[in-house]
């Protein structure tokens, strides 16, 4: 590989050798003319010496120089991570045990990378209380405005007060996730979206009327919109993929979490009296309350590393090698994760075509696949009804026959619910897989939506309350491990680096967009078609969002982001006909009994446990570059 210097940043290179040997590989035709598609390592079809030539010439072009070792080692490690370093030429005992033990003990991690999940968890917290704070609101200020009738205008009203923060997430606040990021970082965004949320949120509080309380949550979708296109992202881009979507899916899980916190505080103001000057004190504390994790990230996030990637898109290799060192237990696996990031960005950079970045989401094949499919997951993590429940089911307890502090402590208990289902989520996530899931809880949250709704038919009140209130609980255990976690990690990881934050921007606004349609709406829809039907309606989606799911939605787990590319060049047309041929499959085999062959897999990984348990018994003397000792 040669490297030039770019005018614009000194330190960019310019693999052309390494152009040359992937153009064949990257051509769009070429993948659609191959059902099967190999999800490889690049550095493999190299050899060794070019590898660790290459990586001395990395380091000392971008200034690391001193690194240089460190680089070579990791580049080696890099070429062929499975076998841990055993046999490897440059790696000594220690390198060996240090890879070793990364490998067996993947929770093994240092003090910084997890002080990040916290940082993201405790911002995933601070959305899920501005989430749910409006549910017990919702049974205090409508008559206080004016607005409590159940006319037709009175309810529409209603819902657009609730509805306010996602529209602007879906119009503007999601949009501006790219700019700010660009301009200001991964932690910049973070700190500037909470600050906006904690100040709403207080803004909230000190309304009047309901217009100003439109007005006011209008803008919490600043807060919002920003920091969940930017959260997710940032987590996906600092942890190693063993263990991404676990550490990624930290954000539904703690959002679950804020979304408890979020009915533990209606509970806990119900009480509050009405001062002498202030009216509905109760709910303007409810609404008040989410400013309090919002402060707490403000104050934590510049504690933590910048994300490498971001400084890698911008040309700062040197601080992407200092963040990544915080982010790893030794400069050897920093070097290799940079090392090997440069490469695949190389191999990603020739996926662009020069023209507009919105343009190139939808025209190039990879691109539109990866936006098609973070659509269905964000769509239908709406669509599914949960907010729905997680908006108005003080509501909806209270139309079932509850008093209203009983139906915040059935709402609240949903919220336990939804978060402690969310915690196996950590493991089935990068075990079982992220559409797995999604394949077997969509028809049981379509089943347990039918149950609540079908509840509501039954005319002895104590009876009704408690169908209602398990058909809820046992839809939020379904969804929790599923529906919850699964979208926003998928969408984090589904784009390549260049268009990664229009991309996550993209799906977030989806996700607000449709947000905003289910909380406007649920009020007028539950009028027309009554509680039964309504239910009913978001029953069949979840049906829909099964074989939107089983056509469109590729397996991405256990990959590296850029390792991605491959899953997302098999054409759609090609990975839908062979998850058809699957579907039938299973339906002869486990419905009808029969003894059929099940379809050849469509992907062949570069995994194989026996080359792996070969490659660690032996040396490969015959790629050790001249005068290189394995150091075994």
């Amino acid at each position: 590989m040669s490297y030039r210097m770019n005018e614009k940043d000194k330190r960019v290179p310019s693999a052309r050798n390494y152009e040359e040997k992937q153009n064949d590989t990257l051509s769009d035709e070429s993948i659609h003319n191959n059902v099967s598609v190999q999800s490889d390592n690049p550095l493999a079809r190299l050899p060794v010496e070019e590898v660790i030539n290459d990586a001395a010439a990395y380091a000392e072009t971008v200034g690391l120089g001193e690194y240089t070792e460190y680089f070579k080692k990791g580049a080696v490690v890099a070429r062929n991570p499975k076998v841990n370093g055993v046999g490897l030429p440059l790696l000594d005992e220690q390198d060996v045990s240090d890879l070793t033990h990364e490998s067996e003990h993947k929770w093994s991690q240092n003090f910084t990378l997890y002080g990040l999940v916290v940082l993201c968890s405790m911002a995933a917290a601070v959305q899920g209380m501005d989430e749910t704070v409006i549910n017990g609101a919702n049974l205090f200020f409508p008559s206080q405005f004016g607005i409590g009738s159940s006319s037709s205008y009175d309810t529409w009203i209603v819902g657009l007060v609730n509805s306010a923060p996602y529209l602007c997430c879906a119009c503007i606040g999601c949009w501006l996730s790219d700019p700010l990021n660009r301009v200001l970082g991964r932690r910049g965004t973070i700190f500037v979206s909470c600050f906006v949320a904690a100040a709403t949120c207080i803004w909230s509080g000190c309304t009047n009327t309901w217009w100003h309380l439109f007005i006011a949550r209008f803008f919490l979708g600043f807060g919002i919109g920003a920091k969940s296109a930017t959260v997710p992202v940032y987590a996906a881009e600092c942890t190693p993929a063993v263990i991404r979507g676990a550490l990624v899916m930290m954000w539904q899980m703690w959002t679950a979490f804020g979304i408890m916190f979020g009915y533990i505080a209606d509970v806990v103001f119900y009480h509050v009296k009405d001062t002498h000057n202030i009216t509905g004190l109760n709910w303007r504390l409810m609404l008040g309350s989410a400013m309090l994790p919002a402060v707490l990230v403000c104050a934590q996030v510049f504690f933590c590393p910048e994300s490498p990637r971001w400084y890698m898109a911008r040309g700062d290799h040197i601080n992407a090698f200092k963040s990544m060192c915080r982010l790893r237990q030794s400069k050897l696996q920093a070097a290799r994760d940079l090392y090997y990031m440069h490469i695949l960005l190389e191999q990603e950079r020739l996926l662009k075509r020069g023209h507009n970045r919105i343009i190139e989401m939808f025209t190039i094949p990879r691109n539109r696949r990866a936006a098609l499919a973070s659509w269905i997951v964000m769509f239908m993590q709406q669509f599914c009804g949960v907010n729905v429940i997680a908006y108005y089911s003080s509501v909806i307890f209270r139309r079932s026959g509850f008093s209203e502090i009983s139906a915040l402590l059935a709402s609240m208990g949903f919220g336990i619910i939804n978060f402690l289902f969310a915690i196996p989520a950590v493991y089935t996530i990068d075990t079982f897989g992220r559409r797995n899931l999604l394949l077997t809880t969509f028809p049981l949250m379509a089943l347990f939506l039918l149950f609540t709704g079908f509840s509501f038919y039954i005319p002895e009140q104590t009876a009704r309350t408690a169908c209602v209130t398990l058909g809820i609980y046992l839809f939020g255990m379904v969804y929790s491990p599923g529906e919850g976690p699964v979208p926003f990690t998928y969408s984090a990881e589904a784009f390549p680096l260049y268009i990664r934050d229009l991309g996550m921007s993209f799906a977030t606004a989806t996700l607000w967009f449709f947000n905003f349609i289910l909380s406007l709406t649920w009020p007028a829809l539950e009028q027309a078609f009554s509680t039964q039907g309504a239910f009913g309606w978001y029953a069949a989606w979840n049906v829909a969002g099964f074989f939107l799911v089983l056509l469109f939605l590729p397996e991405t787990k256990a990959l590296t982001l850029e390792e991605l590319d491959k899953v997302f060049n098999v054409s759609t047309r090609t990975h839908a006909k062979y998850q058809i041929s699957v579907f039938r499959f299973w339906v002869n085999k486990y419905v009808l009994r029969k003894d059929i062959e099940r379809p050849k897999q469509i992907y062949e990984w570069d995994v194989d446990i026996s080359a792996i348990q070969v490659a660690r018994e032996q040396v490969l003397d015959e790629e050790k570059p001249a005068g290189v000792s394995s150091g075994l």
